[in-house]
């Protein structure tokens, strides 16, 4: 088979991974985790910590960060009947209908009109299934403050079994989180810490935010052989008029996370853009695809046959790619959300 074609073979993004190299926790000391670093022009990699990232970046760069928040949305309760019942919300913001977007994992076929029950008095109906997930109706006023009072942090199946606890509401957010509507971190934003914001800042190295609430896209498998048949789940994405002058004035830009380069790359392919808007991508980067937005990124180490593995690979390549892993694989860094970090300068 040709390169090109194995390229959007799904297939070609897998990659083997000891269980033991799956972080559990982030490292004591959020800046402590590794950081591999490649340098496209140069093919040259190199082993720091993410600390040294300071005088690693160049002077004249700016990060884009992705301030999304992420809401407690994972909740257990019970049916009717009895039997149990764990609902996942996917939003705290209510559509024109009042409803809100949650997937239902219960025993037994879900339909219209069944009602769940849980702590507190709270009641959930469904009131809508679209392609296996629902809209439903709730009895209180305020969600978000009943999701932060009730429910638990949304932590990746991968991770403990999905298990998460009261530590996990500190560690799986960012230090600058600000937006509330994310289901999953922007993990890459998870090795920064106020202390290396301030030492970037004196280089004269700038800081802008974009905001994408991360859904259900996160979690969803390419199931289709050649990878360009897949489709992307939307999510929501804007700029306030601030950030998108810093952004567009910079000299260097470089993306912290899958999600900030994906919010770039959809700005960039619009002429209609406009700053405090609301808008939705689907936009899905793997070779093949030319990205025009960054100077560099700082990702972490992605699950095979992921689509933030196939982004990666549109950077520098899919085998230089899998050949990082390889590396990163070898010197026992540390994979997944609460694992260490790569920087790649192009």
């Amino acid at each position: 088979m040709h390169k090109d074609q194995k390229d959007y073979q799904l297939d070609s993004y897998d990659y083997d991974l000891p269980e033991h190299l799956i972080a559990s926790r982030p490292v004591e000391g959020r800046h402590h985790s590794k950081l591999l670093v490649y340098n496209v022009s140069k093919n040259e990699v190199s082993h720091h910590q993410f600390h040294e990232i300071v005088d690693l970046l160049p002077e004249d760069s700016t990060l884009v960060l992705n301030q999304s928040k992420v809401f407690p949305c994972r909740l257990m309760g019970n049916k009717v009947t009895g039997g149990q019942v764990e609902v996942f919300f996917l939003t705290i913001r209510p559509s024109d209908k009042g409803c809100l977007h949650c997937l239902i994992k219960a025993r037994g076929k879900k339909k219209l009109g069944d009602r769940f029950l849980f702590d507190d008095g709270l009641e959930i109906t469904i009131a809508e299934i679209i392609n296996g997930t629902f809209h439903v109706t709730v009895n209180v006023d305020d969600i978000e403050n009943y999701l932060n009072t009730h429910a638990t942090i949304p932590i990746p199946p991968y991770i403990r079994d999905g298990v998460a606890d009261e530590r996990d509401k500190e560690d799986y957010q960012t230090v600058y989180a600000k937006e509330v509507g994310s289901v999953a971190a922007p993990t890459a934003g998870l090795h920064f810490t106020d202390e290396i914001f301030d030492k970037l800042a004196k280089r004269g190295i700038e800081r802008s935010f974009v905001t994408l609430h991360v859904g259900m896209g996160t979690f969803a498998p390419v199931k289709t052989n050649d990878i360009r048949e897949h489709e992307m789940h939307s999510e929501s994405y804007h700029i306030d008029s601030a950030n998108f002058e810093k952004i567009k004035s910079a000299n260097k830009r470089f993306a912290v996370g899958t999600t900030s380069l994906r919010v770039l790359e959809s700005v960039w392919q619009r002429d209609d853009f406009e700053t405090n808007k609301t808008y939705e991508t689907n936009i899905f980067l793997h070779p093949g695809k030319n990205v025009q937005s960054i100077d560099g990124m700082i990702t972490n180490f992605h699950l095979p046959k992921s689509t933030l593995l196939m982004l990666i690979s549109s950077l520098m390549g899919r085998e230089k790619a899998l050949e990082l892993y390889r590396i990163a694989v070898e010197k026992e860094y540390r994979f997944f959300s609460y694992g260490d970090a790569m920087l790649i300068i192009r």
